[in-house]
């Protein structure tokens, strides 16, 4: 039987935009826009946080505005899949912003209107990540999709998911060019993000199109190479990152300065130091999840599973990854 025939029916999409989607353009608007009323003392860090929110207000809402302009049975079978999906990126991006803006900004504020501002925002954004939660762990109880396929909620699309997210994050602190410009190894780990970011995102947009199968090889062992070849990249960039970011020898800091914009008090800017701290620390994290990643296709190889597409398939089978 084929998964793509079966669509949600129309009272569960409603209760979906009822009950989440209005609370999640809520949380998300309010968030944004009391970090907006604070005008210049927002900080760049506020600037940060907002552009999440207002993205994830976006997408929300042109997602709610397709679902509810548009009959259930017209959507394909992806379209559940792109949701679940933003809605997992989302939480992951809420909750950073949360944690971000609570820590390197909000902590510094003087208590006043625009510190409970802040706070309120970052109460709202935690609010929207458990929204966006809720949905990505009820999506198929909600749509009642008891048939049809969530890839987002296998093991090997929550760690693609988390590998890319992770790499996102690394490429906001790296925004700030002047942390690596000045040295080819630093500009080789910056290469290193952004080409295993590319492979995870185009791994991911194949398992969500299903267009996986289509490879001329076995797609368990396409994965294995590629997840091998990031791990060996990524740890490059956590050696190299460190060693030029930190040590003297190398031309790095290894102290954290306490004058500029690294003083401990409230500054406009985020210190470059904890920046430079920041990519390290995301580099170990990455590379744990690259690792993961790696195990989890040995694995696969190993016992010869070999994956069929699934529209040849009843319900996903007895070895599913299904979480």
């Amino acid at each position: 039987m084929s998964t793509q025939s079966t669509s949600p029916s129309g009272d569960a999409k409603f209760n979906v935009c009822r009950f989440l989607r209005l609370p999640q353009l809520c949380s998300t608007c309010v968030a944004f826009s009391l970090v907006a009323d604070m005008g210049t003392l927002r900080g760049a860090i506020g600037n940060w946080s907002m552009s999440f929110w207002c993205v994830c207000f976006a997408m929300t809402f042109i997602i709610a505005l397709v679902e509810c302009c548009r009959h259930p049975s017209s959507f394909p079978f992806f379209w559940y899949n792109i949701s679940v999906t933003y809605a997992c990126y989302a939480a992951l991006i809420c909750l950073s912003a949360s944690i971000i803006y609570s820590i390197t900004y909000v902590q510094f504020m003087p208590y006043g209107p625009n510190w409970d501002r802040a706070i309120a925002a970052t109460a709202f954004s935690c609010i929207a990540s458990v929204l966006y939660v809720i949905e990505v762990a009820g999506m198929r109880a909600w749509y009642e999709l008891k048939e049809i396929f969530f890839y987002v909620h296998t093991v090997r699309a929550l760690l693609k998911v988390l590998e890319t997210f992770v790499a996102g994050v690394i490429f906001a602190f790296l925004s700030n060019t002047s942390l690596y410009l000045h040295q080819p190894a630093l500009e080789w780990c910056v290469a290193v993000y952004s080409i295993c970011f590319i492979l995870a995102a185009v791994v991911l947009l194949l398992g969500l199109a299903e267009w996986e199968y289509m490879l001329p090889g076995p797609f368990s062992i396409f994965q294995l190479v590629l997840s091998l070849l990031s791990v060996l990249l990524y740890i490059s960039a956590l050696v190299l990152w460190p060693l030029y970011q930190f040590s003297e020898g190398f031309g790095g800091q290894p102290q954290r300065p306490s004058d500029g914009d690294c003083r401990d008090e409230l500054t406009y800017d985020m210190c470059a130091w904890d920046q430079r701290l920041a990519v390290a620390v995301l580099t170990a994290v990455n590379l744990l999840v690259y690792v993961a990643d790696l195990g989890y296709w040995a694995g696969q190889v190993s016992v010869g599973t070999e994956d069929q597409p699934r529209d040849s398939q009843e319900v996903y089978s007895p070895n599913s990854d299904i979480l």
